[in-house]
């Protein structure tokens, strides 16, 4: 248990919810509602008001709820039963949110409250200098002739964004330093903790944070938990890891009412750690028998070629509409497990409100995202090596963080003279390796796709060949970085002659190629192989996959991740008009059911 002393203001947050109604409201040529604020004697109604104390006082609730004796400067308030209590008058800097639908407007005070100094009585551990302090060259120089009487109290500083000499005085003797910005040229010893967005930093170490809630916490009210909760977390004596998970659980799981105590922020990390350890657990329930995978993953120029098609406008609300389509589709979940994301659909919004990561979430489906960037030229061989892996570490917490469980990766080989070479194979299975590597670090699920590509001019034997090549160099390649193939799913291409080849492959070939190929190439410990359809044929797809099964039993779980093979009925049904949305659908489900027949053997 640590003193702490808290220098800052004690602001009052006063929420005042806004009739949802526009009766009061300015409407203008572009149809955005404003609100005068002539005081024309016209009434402007509220629903809801609440008043709650911030600035520097929510630290004082963090540090007090993780056994710390800590208070405010120059205030009456105390924390007694859980809760911030006044023992009497208190001069307060008030500050309004106005809250209309999702849209939070600020009103600040232009002057703050004068943030006052007393000389502590007995000893202080630590002092936490608030953003909300206001710091004085005075204050400082109180604040420095202190630290040279009590040589054993420390400082932490919550630095404002608008740095003076004074804040850069006060940060040079910090032992820690909070910032939401840069802090230039300012010179310190201590470690400097980010808070940055929906990311924290610290040391090297990294967690995101996702807020996203209907309760009227903002940024101004979470990132004062985050910093006293990472503070009060070190004093405590725990990692840097584990101060910046808690701060993400206290962040997201605090609401007006409160914040957590430190017993349950513990509990709910424990819950976590284990729930992001056990990715063969994610890997499974992706793999559970007799359902699918959809790949709703088509990039921009992609899905741009199938509206095009169709004479569909190739824009965000379209592209949106379309994955609302069938991601809303009526009982989605008994047909597959996950659904593949594109990163633009990632943070679209389903038509009930609720963005789609979520939306399957509550279904019971695993959502997951491409990560990978297109493809690119290997050299001047006329061959093509798959973009994305720099940055890839920076990228999978922040998907992690909105609920994305699984990413995939594609390696496209073309099959010509003399292609795929060696060198093209060797170097995109290390790129799928390295990939598969960093998804497990970040407790993702890693599909790692090496597709023979479909549209070439070549023989089943070469495919089987070329296919049984490529899968040995790839699982060489994820047994040298480590990746944990029970955690891994493969999606691969089925093994038939080329589209240009003028003896087409029946299914009973199809089947008995691949499941040859699966058995001599894949190792048994792989969590389960999914099939792209590859630009085949709605129903040959669907003939193939029924083939591939009669031809197991496999060691691991086989299905389908199909794209073009389940969505072109549906697309060419709704042609861009939602009215044709349920048709559409139906269109859809009849895909859904004959795939999912097909994992049945006969």
């Amino acid at each position: 248990m640590s003193n702490i002393l808290i220098i800052g203001n004690v602001l009052k947050d006063v929420y005042l919810r806004m009739d949802e109604r526009l009766n009061n409201f300015e409407i203008d040529e572009h149809g955005t509602p404003w609100l005068d604020f002539g005081f024309d004697g016209s009434s402007h109604k509220f629903f809801r008001r609440i008043s709650i104390y911030g600035g520097a006082t929510v630290a004082m609730e963090v540090l007090n709820k993780f056994d710390n004796q800590a208070k405010v400067a120059g205030t009456k308030l105390g924390f007694a039963g859980g809760e911030i209590v006044s023992n009497g008058q208190a001069a307060h800097c008030y500050r309004y949110m106005l809250c209309h639908g999702n849209k939070i407007t600020y009103l600040v005070p232009n002057e703050r409250r004068e943030t006052k100094w007393a000389m502590p009585r007995g000893m202080v551990e630590w002092l936490f200098i608030d953003k909300s302090a206001g710091v004085t060259d005075e204050l400082v120089t109180e604040i420095k002739n202190f630290l040279s009487m009590s040589q054993h109290t420390r400082v932490a500083v919550y630095a404002a964004k608008d740095l003076k000499e004074a804040d850069k005085r006060l940060i040079e003797m910090a032992s820690i330093v909070f910032t939401e910005a840069e802090l230039g040229d300012v010179k310190t010893n201590g470690s400097i903790c980010k808070i940055d967005g929906q990311e924290i930093s610290l040391n090297g170490y990294k967690q995101t944070w996702r807020l996203e809630r209907t309760d009227l916490m903002t940024h101004l009210t979470v990132n004062s938990i985050i910093a006293a909760t990472v503070f009060g977390a070190l004093i405590r004596g725990a990692s840097v890891k584990d101060a910046l998970l808690y701060a993400k659980i206290n962040a997201e799981n605090s609401t007006l009412s409160g914040t957590l105590t430190l017993d349950r922020i513990k509990t709910l990390a424990e819950n976590q750690k284990s729930e992001e350890s056990d990715i063969r657990l994610i890997a499974s329930t992706i793999m559970t028998p007799r359902k699918g995978i959809l790949a709703a993953d088509e990039s921009g120029g992609n899905i741009h070629q199938k509206f095009e098609g169709l004479m569909i406008p190739d824009d965000e609300q379209h592209r949106r509409d379309y994955r609302n389509v069938l991601l809303s589709t009526p009982e989605l979940d008994n047909y597959v497990n996950g659904v593949i994301l594109f990163d633009e659909t990632t943070r679209q919004k389903s038509d009930d409100g609720r963005d789609f990561v979520t939306y399957l979430t509550a279904h019971g489906i695993v959502p997951g995202v491409k990560v990978d960037e297109g493809l690119a030229d290997l050299g001047d061989l006329g061959e093509k090596i798959t973009k994305g892996i720099d940055g890839l570490k920076k990228r999978l917490p922040k998907y992690y963080a909105q609920g994305l469980r699984f990413c995939k990766w594609r390696a496209a080989f073309e099959v010509d003279l003399g292609k795929p070479s060696d060198k093209a194979i060797l170097e995109n299975c290390k790129l799928l390796a390295e990939y598969a590597k960093i998804c497990q670090d970040c407790n993702m699920v890693p599909i790692v796709e090496p597709e023979v590509v479909y549209d070439g001019n070549y023989t089943i034997e070469q495919c089987r060949d070329i296919t049984g090549k490529v899968l040995d160099v790839l699982f060489d390649e994820l047994a040298k970085v480590g990746v944990k193939l029970d955690a891994t799913i493969l999606k691969v291409n089925m093994v038939l002659a080329g589209k240009k080849y003028p003896i087409q492959s029946s299914p009973e070939e199809v089947g008995r190629a691949t499941a040859e190929v699966l058995k001599s190439h894949v190792p048994e410990n792989v969590a389960g192989v999914v099939f792209l359809s590859g630009g085949q044929t709605v129903e040959q797809a669907t003939n193939n996959l029924q083939a591939v099964t009669n031809c197991g039993p496999f060691p691991w779980p086989v299905s389908f991740s199909f794209s073009r093979a389940l969505q072109m009925p549906a697309l060419e049904t709704w042609k861009g008009d939602n009215n044709n949305t349920i048709a559409a659908q139906n269109a859809f489900k009849d895909r859904l059911i004959a795939n999912k027949e097909a994992l049945n053997k006969k």
